[in-house]
């Protein structure tokens, strides 16, 4: 039997070793997006007021754990990257998003339908769109730019 040596990596590909990269104010982060995120954006609103409270990790039950045909089947549950309460009350949750997965869209859903009371975002950094954006502003600049870049291929083409 072939073992192979444990790697160094997560499975979302974030190093195990030094965690400098995604380390601030004491606080180890599970990748530097969110780290950046914390740093940029939360900090200065809890500093400010604007934002009252925030949790990282938060968990929520999704399903809970049951019995079919005598076995055990594990509950269906989420970890947000942020929990945040603004000076209004407003709740919100904050996942940094990279690419979603076909996870993330079914677990999504799922949150949405359990907890419709809280508001619910996929944020991502991208300079194109001015930094710090929701996915879904990220998803259509890139259909946008897309579109821009047919065009000129296009009208290129016909010179």
């Amino acid at each position: 039997m072939n073992k192979s040596k444990p790697s160094n990596r997560s499975k979302y590909n974030v190093g195990r070793g030094d965690c400098s990269d995604r380390t601030f104010d004491g606080i180890v982060f599970d990748s530097a997006m969110e780290m950046r995120y914390y740093r940029d954006v939360i900090t200065p609103q809890l500093a400010s007021g604007e934002i009252t409270h925030c949790e990282r990790q938060k968990s929520y039950t999704l399903q809970p754990a049951f019995k079919h045909g005598g076995k055990s089947v594990q509950a269906i549950t989420y970890k947000a990257d942020f929990y945040t309460v603004d000076k209004y009350g407003k709740e919100r949750v904050i996942d940094i998003k990279g690419c979603p997965d076909a996870v993330a869209l079914l677990k999504r859903k799922m949150f949405w339908y359990l907890f419709p009371s809280i508001e619910y975002v996929w944020i991502g950094y991208c300079v194109a769109d001015g930094g710090w954006t929701t996915y879904e502003n990220i998803l259509q600049g890139r259909r946008e730019r897309k579109k821009l870049r047919r065009l000129k291929e296009n009208k290129d083409g016909r010179k």
